[in-house]
């Protein structure tokens, strides 16, 4: 399966998936025009990928914002990540925020508690 890498922009993150690796990289702001065109790559792959996973799935957050339609979006990506977790992988989420950004930390908390997945919230200097 092959990776999917979209470079970041001011308005989208960056994106490294790798199934050969099983690591999942969401990486800047997410604040683009069209977030469901945007991330529509992103479930796509994922439902391909969900298929034959790797053994272990690990997602790397490490947004320093997001926009509200951009939180559906990523709500969405996570219950797909739910229904992988499980059947051939165990699927963790680090979810990255920086030192004094309670808003980011917050969010990371609230998909912790919506989502059936394990997360660890790291604070960091900078993302």
């Amino acid at each position: 399966m092959d990776k999917l890498v979209i470079d970041g922009s001011a308005k989208t993150p960056s994106i490294e998936f790798d199934a050969a690796t099983g690591v999942l990289s969401l990486r800047g702001r997410s604040i683009p025009e069209n977030s469901i065109e945007f991330y529509k790559p992103l479930n796509e792959w994922l439902d391909s990928y969900s298929g034959t996973p790797s053994t272990k799935t690990t997602v790397e957050v490490r947004l320093e914002y997001f926009n509200t339609s951009s939180s559906k979006c990523i709500l969405d990506f996570f219950k797909k990540l739910e229904r992988v977790n499980g059947s051939n992988t165990e699927v963790h989420v680090n979810w990255y925020f920086e030192t004094d950004d309670e808003d980011m930390e917050e969010a990371g908390e609230d998909y912790k508690a919506i989502v059936g997945l394990p997360f660890t919230i790291i604070e960091v200097e900078e993302i």
